[in-house]
């Protein structure tokens, strides 16, 4: 019954007691919406919030659900030493949307642009609605790329600014957009120890530690580092090869060289789709029972890389049970991309006739035999169903 025009709230502890008075009886849902800014304003806040659940428990039906996209600011609000500290019952992390839930805000492109959108917006649902399904991939790349406050332009260097912690996040990750994936790689581009660094970009979630899949994910000595984000890996790929020309105006004459880079750069984000696309495969029978793991493998020194190997455990070993490898190609021939997998799954197990043979196209796999699994982008990003 409060009216807010004429008494507005005091402070926070004002606010809180007056939703907890409305909730005495009916719930109450209060959303704290990208609460790490709120922080910048009331650093105070987590202390009150304390004070403020601990005061009125069992008094109030007042619920708080707190939000934010500063992925480590919102970790680091739970730590121990933190006012909130064993005040949170759930703990969400909310990931982009993957290749098929991408797909559903893109309706009206065809699988092969939904692909390519994905690949270069990744999945955060307000990149995607930025893309104009009834533009061309060139309008739409000059749009929100191509010029001096474009919307993507402008993202990538908010979170190249707020999200990495750090000038050494930022080179550590700008080390491994160029290339450098070995620990000792980043370590020797950066100058010092990274380790650190590492750690809390894993933490926002901007970088991924992989590993063979068929190794231990801490313990593989064969392990590497990757850009996490499809958006990201774009910035800070061919994006930054052409930012400054860009800044100064001349995005217009540079986005032809930026197109034609885009086949390059669209494997890794296409071989990453593929490897999903198959996680949602498992328990239709596709891929057998009894999978547990599904990723890349390579041997040392990074030879003979396959896209996905399928892992299961039928009893108390696992075993490779299905190999694929995805291309950013139209077409291709299934006969041909088959023996070279056959080829370098011999360094993964003696069966290699027992496998399951996945190959992944753009569009088409070209003479497959039927004993070979055929996916194509139109699997990968299906229409709405």
């Amino acid at each position: 019954m409060r009216d807010l025009a004429a008494s507005p709230y005091r402070d926070w502890r004002d606010a809180l007691d007056h939703l907890a008075e409305i909730a005495a009886t009916e719930p109450v849902l209060l959303v704290l919406d990208e609460f790490p800014e709120l922080l910048h304003e009331s650093p105070s806040l987590p202390g009150v919030l304390r004070a403020f659940l601990d005061r009125t428990r069992g008094r109030t039906r007042l619920r708080l659900l707190i939000c934010g996209s500063a992925v480590r600011t919102m970790w680091s609000i739970q730590e121990t030493r933190a006012p909130l500290y064993g005040r949170f019952n759930l703990t969400l992390p909310v990931y982009p949307f993957r290749p098929h839930e991408a797909a559903a805000m893109l309706p009206r492109l065809s699988p092969e642009n939904r692909a390519l959108a994905y690949g270069l917006a990744g999945g955060m649902p307000l990149y995607l609605s930025w893309w104009r399904q009834d533009a061309s991939i060139q309008e739409n790349l000059f749009r929100l790329i191509g010029s001096p406050g474009a919307p993507l332009l402008t993202e990538g260097r908010l979170i190249m600014e707020t999200e990495t912690g750090s000038a050494v996040g930022g080179a550590v990750l700008h080390a491994i957009a160029s290339g450098a994936t070995r620990y000792n790689e980043i370590q020797d581009v950066v100058g010092i120890e990274p380790s650190r660094t590492l750690e809390r970009l894993i933490e926002a979630r901007l970088v991924e530690r992989i590993a063979p899949v068929t190794e231990d994910q801490e313990k593989s000595r064969r392990k590497v580092y990757r850009v996490a984000d499809n958006f990201l890996n774009f910035y800070l790929g061919p994006v930054r090869k052409h930012r400054s020309e860009i800044e100064r105006g001349y995005g217009q004459r540079v986005m032809g060289a930026l197109e034609k880079e885009l086949d390059d750069h669209m494997g890794a984000p296409y071989e990453e789709a593929f490897r999903e696309y198959l996680w949602r495969q498992v328990g239709t029978g596709v891929l057998g029972d009894g999978v547990v793991a599904i990723g890349p493998w390579w041997r040392t020194g990074g030879q003979d890389q396959i896209d996905a190997v399928v892992v299961a455990q039928p009893d108390l070993t696992r075993i490779p049970v299905a190999v694929g490898e995805a291309k950013w190609a139209r077409s291709v021939s299934g006969p041909k991309i088959k023996a070279k997998l056959s080829a370098k799954a011999a360094a993964l197990t003696d069966s290699v006739d027992n496998l399951q043979y996945l190959i992944c196209a753009r569009s088409e796999v070209t003479r497959a035999d039927p004993d070979t699994t055929v996916i194509t982008a139109a699997d990968i990003f299906p229409d709405r169903q």
